[in-house]
């Protein structure tokens, strides 16, 4: 478990590059926010963060999939892992930041719609 990265992942830069290339500026793990979100888009208040589907248990996604031994420390593990992660969207907006949730296969599938997706969620008006 040494080697699983918690910042610059794949999934966070192809984001951060799409995001980039369609205009956003943004500031990365901004240590002052709870929980040093992967994106701070301080333009319009909010914040992205990127997660991966096995370590914060996207639901209904494949890549969530129990594994088969050591069972209750995962348990204990990923039970620990969706607390923190909503402890920390709670601070965020009581703070009065937009947190925004990006899962990684939603960035694999169709990463185009991903920036959309955003762009509407700040209610940015895009030109093609």
């Amino acid at each position: 478990m040494s080697r699983i990265r918690s910042r610059d992942t794949l999934p966070e830069r192809r984001l951060r590059s799409a995001l980039h290339r369609a205009g956003f500026r943004f500031r990365l793990h901004d240590h002052r926010l709870p929980g040093k979100p992967d994106l701070v888009l301080t333009k319009y208040r909010a914040v992205i963060m990127v997660h991966g589907c096995f370590w914060h248990r996207h639901p209904g996604c494949p890549a969530a999939a129990d594994p088969k031994t050591n069972t209750t420390f995962w348990q204990t593990k990923f039970a620990a892992n969706i607390r923190r992660d909503k402890k920390t969207q709670a601070a965020l907006e009581s703070l009065g930041w937009t947190a925004i949730i990006v899962w990684e296969c939603q960035l694999k599938r169709d990463l185009d719609n991903v920036v959309a997706g955003v762009s509407r969620q700040l209610g940015v008006i895009r030109g093609s």
